[in-house]
């Protein structure tokens, strides 16, 4: 982002809202050189997109922008090794991780070979009793069914011993994945993954997924060099069909939108209005959406039902529902997913509540990483708890649940704090059995007496994080607009251009200066519904604060009727009734000082 000022110190939410300083000449350099409208090349000019990247990031495509695969550490023996794998008909097994990513993975990856005379058996650990990763009796049970090599997809860069037993069983392991590596790499046969160390591809913003179809793009490149469709009489895979599937996965993960990830993402869903996937089609429907996907729709209507097979005790059932071509059965699972999901919504509200009862009983929220320690959790289930505690408090946070004489733990961090790092290097201390993931996401394994140890680690470990500046504690100001001038088009012009949104490249966000707030009221059990105008000026626009209730934010929106009003937020279309009208989702407020409004004339 470009330099920028301070126009609120401190919100409601404690947080320091930075205007953009934009360069007006830039802006119109690139609105006249590009012909795009003024709001769009203020929000490029905002965003740091040079002059020289703006036409591959408005307008990316497979032939001028997609990465070469083989830039990958490893890929091109592994490439090799996979097609001579193929030709020779040898027996592979596909272990995929139980989350989305893991899901979509394993789908790509079992449609490709399938399309060149390979029917991989699909193996998906249960979250509940076998946990993330690999272990020694899946894949003994693999290679007992006839395995000769076995894919690991989303997970095994840390899974040293499991990796070394099943070695030792005859079995061949490639590791295909994107967590953090440590220094030195388990024994597998292969190993892709982005973030070895050794790595020069740059492509570390890939989610399993997106390394996965790489792998497949790499491996048609050898089959076909090798004159295998030809001597077969077969056409080559469809991969950019299945770019839905890949896009779905990316969004789900929360990895970057960013350089190779946003064309995958652009093109997948662009691929989802007419998708051939049974699986994806279905699940659209049975979720009450419309193709083509957007970010909403892959994160919050279609990733919360395929994750929640896994959350309880049906795991497989998100990587069946992608690979399947019969139209019943893809009918059957996501009705069955969209079941799993509402179970797992009444679960989820009663382990919320324990939760909040511990940090609040103990005064958890007084430390710099929030740990909860539920003996009667769910596991599959911890992470989304974490994720809601790091929400309201504002801090880093895990949640452990006990399960077979184990803890089994998730985290959930905010920007500028690495929580797998930190679950890393307290598995090199001893204290956690299994310990990883991304920047702002992982789990770990660990035994009951070591937690309080792990505790004082944790606590240790953020601190020193947090001590070295890297947290950013401001919320980035986009653009500023009036109510007047927050219309359908202008959201759907910059969905058009910029987006897609997600991680690192986050919806706009807007600052409506001196509003008035016409009426309040609480929706649900715990969000506020507001109505609010310029505070000067026509125009009107619904806006909602999601779980404000019993917070400042939520206090002030229902006091706050007789005096004007800074609010933030992301602008939606609601499309209620088929009519389209703006609304605003408040991300959060500001009382307004009389310097602003004497500044503001």
């Amino acid at each position: 982002m470009s330099d920028s000022k301070a126009f609120i110190e401190k919100s409601l939410k404690e947080a320091r809202w930075v205007l953009p300083n934009t360069d007006m000449d830039a802006v119109a350099k690139l609105a006249r050189g590009f012909d795009l409208p003024e709001v769009v090349a203020r929000l490029l000019c905002a965003r740091g997109v040079a002059q020289e990247d703006v036409q591959s990031f408005l307008y990316p495509t497979l032939k001028d922008n997609f990465s070469d695969p083989f830039s990958l550490a490893g890929m091109d023996a592994c490439a090799d090794y996979l097609a001579a794998a193929v030709q020779a008909k040898r027996q592979i097994a596909i272990f995929g991780d139980f989350d989305v990513d893991g899901a979509t993975s394993s789908a790509l990856l079992y449609r490709t070979l399938k399309h060149v005379g390979i029917e991989a058996q699909i193996y998906i650990p249960e979250r509940l009793t076998e946990g993330y990763g690999p272990n020694e009796a899946a894949l003994q049970s693999l290679k007992d069914g006839g395995a000769e090599i076995v894919i690991l997809l989303d997970c095994g860069t840390t899974a040293f011993d499991t990796i070394a037993a099943g070695r030792a069983m005859g079995l061949e392991i490639v590791i295909v994945d994107h967590h953090e590596a440590e220094e030195s790499l388990p024994e597998g046969n292969h190993i892709i993954n982005p973030k070895r160390k050794d790595d020069t591809s740059g492509l570390d913003m890939l989610a399993a997924v997106g390394v996965t179809f790489m792998l497949c793009v790499a491996l048609n490149n050898k089959l076909r060099a090798a004159g295998f469709y030809k001597d077969n009489g077969i056409e080559e895979p469809p991969l950019k069909s299945w770019l839905d599937i890949v896009a779905l996965g990316t969004v789900c993960d929360m990895v970057p939108l960013t350089g190779l990830n946003r064309l995958l993402v652009r093109q997948g869903f662009e691929q989802s209005a007419q998708s051939t996937n049974m699986g994806l089609r279905a699940l659209i429907d049975v979720a009450g959406g419309t193709p083509p996907m957007s970010t909403y729709m892959a994160g919050f209507m279609l990733g919360p039902r395929i994750n929640a097979g896994s959350r309880v005790g049906q795991s497989e059932l998100g990587a069946k529902l992608l690979s399947t071509d019969d139209p019943q059965e893809a009918r059957n699972i996501a009705w069955t997913l969209n079941d799993c999901n509402d179970k797992r919504k009444d679960m989820q509200q009663g382990m919320e509540r324990a939760a909040i009862d511990q940090v609040e009983a103990h005064g958890l929220d007084q430390n710099p990483v929030i740990l909860v320690d539920l003996e009667d959790g769910h596991s599959g289930l911890s992470g989304l708890v974490a994720g809601r505690l790091k929400d309201k408090y504002k801090k880093p946070a895990c949640v452990i649940s006990r399960a077979e004489g184990e803890g089994r733990g998730s985290g959930r961090s905010i920007p500028g704090i690495h929580i797998a790092q930190a679950f890393i290097d307290a598995r090199n201390e001893g204290l956690l059995t299994k310990g990883g993931g991304h920047a702002m996401a992982g789990g770990f394994t660990i035994e009951p007496d070591k937690i309080e140890a792990f505790r004082a680690f944790m606590n240790d470990h953020i601190t020193r994080q947090m001590q070295s500046g890297a947290v950013n504690v401001e919320t980035q100001i986009d653009a500023v607009l009036s109510v007047q001038g927050a219309n359908p088009a202008l959201v759907n012009m910059l969905q058009d251009y910029v987006g897609p949104f997600g991680q690192e490249h986050p919806e706009p966000l807007f600052l409506f200066q001196n509003v008035k707030i016409i009426s309040a009221d609480v929706v649900g059990d715990s969000h506020i519904r507001t109505m609010i105008a310029d505070w000067e000026g026509g125009g009107r626009m619904k806006a909602m604060a999601f779980r404000a209730l019993g917070t400042p934010l939520g206090d002030a929106l229902l006091k706050q009727t007789k005096e004007p009003f800074h609010l933030a937020g992301h602008l939606k279309i609601d499309n209620w009734n088929g009519a389209n009208r703006t609304e605003l989702h408040i991300r959060d407020g500001a009382f307004v000082v009389q310097d602003h409004l004497r500044a503001a004339g």
